[in-house]
């Protein structure tokens, strides 16, 4: 129990100096992206850059001690910065150092939110948001996040605005205030990144565009032809402070909070699974991602950090560098703990304009172009889904986008609980299956005997659709009907709304001399039946392995080549009526 809460008494003690290797190289490689990285996002989310460094230092350790998969890397990241931005953006802040101060206590209450929500278990929340639905909202918020960062490209003033179109519009309203040095300087990052990232993925192409270009602008004092650099960096680490408890900020930052608590940890629990999957050396637990999320933004708010989670692209960086444990993230903290304490002097000159190349070309690989494609060949709806959360998120943006992504996943299952699939079976041909007619055309149905599946559980959301659904096709048989077979193989559970809606199908169709059998219904639904009394009511004898043993029981009760069988299906349900109803005066 122990190892689950702390997961490091897990992996510590079984460490090999096999994987020390890899941890190293990852550590030192990781630790590398995060010093540009970590700034970028700091200034995209509104803040000074060297919060980025804090946030990568604290909650980094954290969740190496806490999380349960070995190659996850947390602290900022840009979907999360994006957040912060677009939060607090809405809200009166009188000045710099109140916003910054707002982004810490946010960091505290996400943190205690993740922290709340694994101690109380719901991790399995998060499989209620669609994979469509995370991918639609993923690629709207890169392009959000990359026009985000316009001002920074082309290098004039663009207001922030609470939507996309805005945003544009600003941009192309004043063109002719291009800086073109600033222009070309991140044009040339991206470019850099994107080359060596072909050339050689093991290049951190973004720290080599970073020092690049920070020598360029010191070497040729660049700053003289307008572009901005992110100038003085405070050296040291960060003095820890309780951030202040702000009943009236709280109210105002809990939209804020519980959209940031369930996007990292989709973005944790996404890559975290991904990882485990392929690598099958440990078991990722939902509940305790969730605590170990908590706590690394509740001690990262101690730190001056701002919310974290786990990165997609340092993640898979870390991975694939021959990451084993959370050493690994360890040495990547210590290398930014080191660069505070004596390298943030040669920060000085590094422009914003790379800053902003680096977050654009981060962002670039969560454009998901393919599953819309997969998606319109193999599942309409899903790609509806999809589609409406994607415009959603464009036009509206982004709390409003996750918004409506969850409530379209919560729909979705409703509707499929509320209409699921009904199957009309037929014999096939020389065989004792049944099988759906639809899609077997050679499957016999005879003229009268209905036999039905629900491939779903039958409950109160359904119960009526299911009625209504075997009414139609009992009416299609018209008089001719005498057996109704409800093969329940793939029912597995049965609420009291459905069972009466059972008992009184039973009780009409006893009534028009039809016979109504079941088949295949398991323990739970057997055991609901008995509880109810409905097993009584509809006898024991009526209850069957398989559909084709209901049919030939019927056959030989009724002895179907009588020629007065239908008289002897009407006699043995009126019979069957009669003592049912002994049954009832007597209790």
């Amino acid at each position: 129990m122990l190892k689950q809460l702390i997961p490091i008494l897990d992996w510590l003690p079984k460490y090999r100096k096999s994987w020390l290797k890899g941890d190293v190289s990852a550590g030192f490689t990781v630790g590398f992206m995060l010093l540009p990285q970590g700034m970028a996002y700091a200034m995209l989310a509104g803040m000074p850059p060297i919060h980025g460094l804090y946030a990568a230092i604290v909650p980094m350790i954290i969740y190496a001690i806490f999380g349960t998969s070995r190659a996850l890397s947390v602290g900022p990241v840009a979907m999360d910065s994006l957040l912060v931005a677009s939060g607090l953006g809405a809200l009166m802040l009188p000045g710099p150092e109140a916003y910054i101060a707002a982004a810490i206590y946010l960091a505290l209450l996400v943190g205690l939110m993740q922290f709340l929500a694994g101690s109380l278990r719901l991790g399995f929340l998060v499989n209620f948001v669609s994979q469509p639905v995370i991918s639609g909202f993923t690629s709207a918020a890169a392009i959000v996040i990359t026009a985000s960062q316009l001002n920074h490209l082309l290098g004039y003033a663009i207001p922030r605005a609470d939507y996309l179109h805005q945003q544009l519009y600003h941009a192309a309203r004043h063109i002719d205030q291009l800086h073109w040095p600033t222009f070309l300087f991140s044009l040339s990052g991206m470019a850099l990144i994107l080359g060596l990232r072909r050339w050689n993925k093991a290049i951190p192409g973004a720290l080599v565009a970073v020092i690049l270009a920070t020598v360029l602008v010191a070497a040729f004092d660049l700053t003289n032809t307008g572009i901005k650099v992110v100038g003085q960096i405070p050296a040291g680490l960060p003095k820890p402070a309780l951030p202040v408890f702000d009943w009236a900020l709280t109210k105002q930052l809990l939209p804020t909070v519980f959209t940031l608590t369930l996007v990292a940890f989709m973005e944790a629990y996404a890559i975290g699974k991904a990882l485990e999957l392929r690598r099958k050396d440990h078991k990722l637990l939902p509940n305790q991602e969730l605590r170990a999320l908590g706590l690394a933004n509740i001690l990262g708010s101690i730190f001056l950090a701002f919310p974290t989670a786990g990165g997609f692209s340092r993640t898979a960086v870390n991975d694939q560098s021959g990451a084993k444990t959370g050493l690994a993230a360890l040495i990547s903290a210590a290398f930014v703990v080191l660069t505070l304490l004596f390298l943030t002097p040669l920060l000085h000159d590094l422009p914003q304009a790379i800053l902003a190349s680096v977050v654009m070309v981060a962002v670039v690989g969560l454009i998901d172009l393919k599953a819309p494609r997969r998606l319109w060949k193999s599942d309409r709806a899903d790609f509806l889904m999809l589609l409406a959360t994607f415009l959603t998120t464009l036009l509206l943006g982004i709390m409003p986008g996750i918004a409506a992504g969850v409530l379209l996943s919560l729909g979705m299952v409703i509707f499929r609980a509320a209409a699921p699939h009904i199957a009309v079976l037929g014999k096939l041909p020389g065989s004792w299956h049944y099988r759906n007619v639809e899609r077997f055309p050679d499957a016999v149905q005879r003229p009268e005997i209905l036999v039905i599946r629900l491939d779903s559980q039958l409950f109160f959301a359904n119960s009526i659709y299911f009625r209504d659904r075997l009414l139609k096709e009992a009416g299609k048989k018209g008089s001719a009907l005498r057996l109704v077979v409800v093969d329940a193989e793939s029912i597995s559970f049965l609420d009291s709304t459905a069972i009466e809606m059972l008992r009184a199908l039973h009780q009409d169709f006893e009534a028009r001399g039809v016979a109504l059998f079941l088949s295949g219904a398991k323990g739970p639904v057997r055991d609901a039946m008995h509880r109810s009394g409905l097993m009584d009511e509809l006898g024991h004898e009526h209850m069957f392995v398989h559909a084709s043993e209901a049919v030939e029981a019927w056959d030989k009760l009724i002895a179907g080549d009588d020629p007065d069988s239908d008289e002897r299906a009407v006699q043995f349900n009126l019979r069957r009526r009669e003592e049912r109803l002994r049954k009832e005066t007597k209790t």
